[in-house]
């Protein structure tokens, strides 16, 4: 069993908490009972799987699975797991994943793609509620939150695991492509004349969304075959990235199951 949070292993698993450590391993973290799960149902490559003894006695089965599909397997005390966790109370496990590429996003009927999406929170539960709304799949342009970040991965409560998804560095052209093959094209503004219930979302669509706080570039507006926006009572400036991709997500749902 690991006890001191000097162990070399503990170290480099740490280094999972910044963005230049998973780059540099090309690893990330899983956190937690719920995202194992996930990762395990769906045989994802696992590096290290590290838990309490405690943990292990109550997910038997869940462990094996675990080891498994892992490279090594530690028992760990309380101390190093909280060490290596980046939740403040993990619930006894943490293990480290390959970042192996995630299915690339084909969009044939419904798709989401993200412009420089700072928040990780915002990210993560974008991608819960694209999984959920039975999106093809996200685009996701490469100056945006990684899409591996801890707090991505919590945020999508496991659906990382079943939406594809792929980062970009030339959002513009993977747009353009999804046009150039009849995706209708939609950017979300806050100043459009039309709400997004006035177009038929029942074609084929793809849904842009900005930055949390500048929103779409110019550029992406223009490539827009329509503009769109949520109607806002007086007073309040925006809705929550997350928040007004879900709506738009689901009002294309309610439009393809009742018209």
């Amino acid at each position: 069993m690991l006890t001191s949070i000097q162990n070399p292993l503990v170290k480099e698993i740490r280094k999972l908490h910044s963005s230049k450590g998973r780059r540099e391993q090309q690893l990330f973290l899983l956190e937690g009972t719920h995202l194992l799960e996930e990762a395990c149902g769906v045989n994802y490559p696992l590096a290290t799987v590290c838990s309490t003894p405690e943990w292990v006695e109550q997910h038997g089965k869940l462990w094996e699975l675990a080891c498994s599909l892992a490279d090594r397997t530690e028992l760990v005390n309380r101390k190093v797991l909280e060490s290596i966790a980046t939740t403040v109370q993990p619930d006894g496990i943490v293990a480290t994943a390959r970042r192996t590429a995630t299915p690339p996003a084909e969009f044939s009927t419904l798709g989401i793609a993200l412009e420089t999406i700072q928040d990780p929170g915002n990210l993560g539960a974008i991608v819960r509620t694209a999984a959920a709304a039975n999106a093809d799949g996200l685009l996701l342009s490469a100056d945006s939150a990684d899409l591996d970040h801890p707090k991505v991965l919590r945020a999508s409560a496991g659906a990382w695991f079943k939406l594809p998804m792929t980062v970009t560095p030339d959002l513009m052209a993977e747009v353009s492509r999804s046009k150039n093959r009849g995706m209708q094209i939609l950017a979300t503004v806050p100043d459009a004349t039309l709400t997004y219930w006035e177009v038929d979302l029942r074609l084929p669509t793809l849904i842009v969304l900005g930055n949390e706080g500048s929103g779409l570039s110019g550029q992406l507006r223009n490539l827009a075959d329509r503009q769109i926006q949520i109607p806002l009572s007086r007073g309040v400036e925006s809705l929550n990235v997350s928040i007004a991709s879900a709506l738009i997500l689901y009002e294309a749902q309610r439009q393809r199951s009742y018209y």
